[in-house]
């Protein structure tokens, strides 16, 4: 089966740390040894020979610039002002579409036609490994260089096909840590969006701003990247009102394999093995018994995201270690068709649904 990642944030490590995807994750673990960058991001875990071995087909690749307020080193790409963040999440488009340009077998989708080109070369057996390609779908995570809602345009023609408001309090939407509504700003970008095929993506949003959101906006909508509060409290995850409200819409919610997101209580220095796969498939299957099937959970990684291997559940230790997941749930009962959806066919329905022709 074909994997799908909704959620790594490559562009703004490739740019804050100088990482080079088209080597291997250890490669780049290599070069940041004796570097500040482990203990900023984590040791490597994204890279394209474990993309090919993990058989991840599609990723949702971000545009994500952090806010100075919340920036830990002078290396991170970071703002203060709407048009410094615009300047960085343009600066992150150009870094795909020169991934794409130089290395062929990366292939930005900005179409549902171009979605199907990618899962053509993952069909066995037909096609050599070497044939393959990895689909990249681009999605800004928290719209503040998007300097005014009706810029939304430049940003839709650039390539953008899921939007999310928040990652802290925008100008847009309150977010994680920073609770509030939307603000008059941000329901008009929703208004503006609703005039492009695209996804409403909505983590980081605080829950005000969520259920507005879901309200308001009437296109495709999903969590990239969440995790039931109900395992983990905190406003960085969803509550069980949440993921029924995103359910009842269709969406989908993407299962982050960060430890402290899977473990309640777990920190950063804490032994990696105190967090297992066995945590992940209780996260997966906690959406599937809130909603009463597996047509609304995925997988979200954010690997890279601000953590690392040291950070991630025992049996991972790059993205070639997704597969594991569908064997665990195997093990757990889960039906072949439901698991088939939770690795990738519940994500690749929303960008069927939501992409243009």
């Amino acid at each position: 089966m074909s994997i799908v990642d909704a959620h790594e944030d490559l562009a703004w490590n490739a740019r804050s740390f100088g990482r080079d995807y088209t080597q291997s994750a250890y490669a780049i673990r290599e070069q940041e040894e004796g570097t500040e960058i482990p203990s900023l991001n984590g040791r490597c875990m994204l890279g394209f020979p474990e993309w090919l071995a993990g058989g991840v087909a599609v990723i949702f690749g971000t545009i994500f610039v952090m806010p100075a307020r919340r920036a830990r080193s002078p290396r991170e790409r970071t703002y203060r002002t709407p048009e410094e963040a615009y300047a960085e999440g343009m600066a992150q488009l150009d870094y795909y579409e020169r991934l794409a340009d130089t290395q062929p077998r990366f292939h930005l989708i900005n179409t549902r036609k171009d979605l199907e080109v990618v899962l053509e070369t993952w069909k066995e057996p037909h096609l050599e490994a070497d044939a393959r390609r990895i689909g990249i779908v681009r999605l800004m995570e928290g719209a503040d260089p998007i300097r005014r809602p009706e810029e939304v345009e430049v940003w839709y023609e650039r390539g953008v096909r899921i939007i999310g408001l928040s990652w802290g309090a925008t100008r847009y939407a309150g977010g994680t840590g920073e609770p509030g509504p939307l603000t008059d700003e941000g329901r008009r970008l929703l208004k503006a969006m609703q005039e492009f095929p695209l996804i409403l993506d909505l983590s980081h949003m605080a829950e005000q701003s969520f259920f507005e959101a879901l309200d308001r906006y009437e296109g495709p909508v999903i969590a990239s990247h969440s995790n039931p509060r109900a395992l983990v409290p905190g406003d960085r995850h969803l509550s069980d009102a949440m993921i029924r409200a995103l359910a009842e819409r269709d969406g989908v919610v993407g299962v982050v394999l960060c430890n402290r997101m899977l473990k309640r209580g777990w920190t950063r220095g804490d032994p990696k093995e105190a967090v297992t796969i066995w945590d992940v498939v209780r996260a997966i299957d906690y959406v599937c018994q809130r909603v009463g099937d597996a047509r609304h959970v995925g997988i979200g990684s954010d690997f890279d995201g601000g953590f690392g291997a040291e950070s991630a559940p025992a049996e991972f230790d790059t993205v070639a270690d997704l597969p594991k997941i569908a064997q665990a749930l195997r093990e757990a009962g889960f039906a072949e068709a439901d698991i088939e959806a939770v690795m990738g066919g519940n994500w690749l329905r929303i960008l069927r649904q939501g992409l243009p022709d």
